[in-house]
């Protein structure tokens, strides 16, 4: 099975996945948080933006854990990292996916907190198949603007932002804006997607 999914003999794949995906500000880290939280030692986090962070970090001399956070130093440098990493992509649309999973702890579930685009899930089900979940994590823009969201061009009306905007065949959809239903309703409604473990 291992060889199958794409993955080393010694590195046997997850029970399943969870791959979440919002736009900025809509609060797919704080509710992976809780999520981790919640799993403990049962679960691993993957960012695909972690190695390309890596690499900008590396190349620019910048600081990787400020980049990972989620505060404006990242900001500074977002549109470049995009236009560096969207060239990849056109060479290996996968490249960053598999760079993340190679990383991966042997952990029963794996949650993807920054899925962005269809390829992005196409590479996913492609390698891991019936393992994959995905999760829409929505805010209306009040919401967003409200935890700091400001639009801003090249990258809110780019492909890092509006490729999933049509896509629709989402396991869940979780409003996490205006209305919303408490962070414990919203955990409870993730972990459903679990049940079979």
């Amino acid at each position: 099975m291992a060889a199958i999914l794409g993955v080393s003999a010694e590195k046997m794949p997850p029970q399943v996945i969870l791959l979440f995906s919002g736009k900025r500000k809509s609060g797919k880290d704080f509710l992976t948080d809780h999520l981790q939280k919640l799993l403990q030692d049962r679960c691993e986090v993957l960012k695909i933006s972690q190695p390309i962070k890596s690499h900008w970090a590396t190349e620019n001399n910048l600081n990787l854990h400020e980049l990972l956070s989620d505060n404006a130093y990242k900001e500074q440098y977002r549109l470049d990292m995009i236009k560096w990493s969207e060239a990849v992509r056109d060479k290996d649309y996968g490249c960053f996916c598999k760079q993340a999973c190679s990383n991966a702890a042997d952990k029963p579930i794996w949650i993807v907190s920054d899925i962005r685009r269809k390829t992005d899930i196409q590479w996913f089900k492609e390698t891991y198949q019936d393992l994959i979940k995905t999760i829409k994590i929505s805010a209306d823009e009040n919401t967003r603007k409200s935890r700091g969201y400001q639009f801003k061009s090249g990258v809110d009306d780019a492909a890092s932002e509006c490729d999933l905007d049509d896509y629709i065949d989402w396991d869940l959809v979780i409003n996490n804006g205006e209305g919303s239903q408490p962070i414990d309703e919203q955990l409870v409604s993730i972990m459903s997607l679990l049940s079979h473990l």
